[in-house]
């Protein structure tokens, strides 16, 4: 039997001599984040949009150009058509009609006898979800209010378990894991639905994980090695957690990677999103939650910090 090794045994790396390149790259990252969403914006699913879904299966190959003509000049508003999944399936959003459930079954009614005269051929009619604008407005808030108290609660957790330097540092890579995550959606146009809001609080949990991991051995060599400076104290800690680290995150991802390519288009932006989640959020754990614990003044044995940047900067 041969033991798979990812990351070599006893490994020493100066994590903490990459803070500040570390700490550049994550704050370019976030400016871009904030700035797609604002100026471009997020590909809002039917669940925060409301209208009309329709899952289109066909025996040939999709022509959408054909199909987008066909269904432009029905007078219902915006319709827009994407491929989903084999070249044979197509997704429909129809804006919601003005009117109650009849006027939504209607323009539905009507779309189907419009592909059926236009694109002919065996038709089938997977799905169709209807979604209002009060509901998609109270999935709105019940998502970012998710987010929210979920954050809040890893703030609280975190705060009792450790010292608050701890909480303050766990809380901002989580706050950089979703903005993160909030600005791939923005920029690679993936649609923004309830299954990503799923995605972004597993991110934060499986985030929030890898970060305890790191904050445990910390602490622990806080308590053993009484004479250790703080910043080779956290090279220390996560050296000695890398292995573990990375084996989770490695055999994660093979499930994720398994889920993007076989699950189907229906999961496939929740598995995406995991997948990104994962990355950054390995990332965040050692770039940012345990750097910042050198900028927070973590005191032990009596000093500050600043004594341990110092003893950094003349040993370097």
């Amino acid at each position: 039997m041969y033991k798979i090794k990812l990351v070599p045994a006893n490994t020493n790396y100066p994590f903490m001599r990459m803070r500040f390149a570390a700490f550049i790259l994550s704050g370019l990252l976030i400016l871009a984040s904030l700035g797609m969403f604002f100026i471009q914006g997020l590909n809002k699913g039917i669940d925060f949009e409301g209208g009309i879904l329709v899952e289109v299966g066909l025996q040939q190959d999709a022509d959408l150009g054909a199909m987008r003509s066909a269904l432009s000049g029905m007078g219902l508003g915006e319709v827009a058509l994407q491929e989903f999944g084999r070249p044979q399936d197509v997704l429909i959003r129809i804006e919601r009609q003005p009117g109650d459930a009849e006027a939504q079954n209607a323009a539905v009614a009507a779309v189907k006898e419009r592909l059926a005269t236009t694109i002919g051929g065996d038709i089938s009619y997977r799905r169709v979800e209807f979604v209002g604008p009060k509901i998609s407005g109270e999935l709105v808030e019940a998502g970012r209010n998710a987010v929210l108290i979920a954050v809040a609660c890893m703030l609280i957790y975190i705060w009792f378990r450790f010292e608050w330097q701890f909480s303050i540092g766990a809380v901002a890579a989580l706050v950089h894991d979703v903005l993160l995550t909030i600005g791939m959606f923005a920029i690679t146009g993936i649609e923004f639905n309830l299954s990503s809001v799923a995605a972004i609080l597993t991110i934060v949990g499986y985030s929030v994980n890898d970060t305890v991991v790191v904050y445990d051995r910390v602490r622990e060599n806080l308590r053993r090695y009484k004479s250790l400076g703080l910043v080779d104290l956290l090279n220390k800690s996560i050296n000695e957690t890398l292995a573990r680290t990375t084996m989770t995150s490695v055999t994660t991802l093979l499930a994720l990677f398994a889920l993007f390519l076989l699950g189907g288009e229906i999961i496939r932006g929740f598995s995406f999103a995991m997948i990104w989640g994962v990355v950054i959020g390995t990332y965040s754990s050692i770039f940012v939650a345990t750097p910042l614990l050198i900028h927070l003044k973590l005191q032990r044995r009596g000093k500050s910090a600043d004594d341990d940047v110092a003893e950094e900067a003349a040993s370097s």
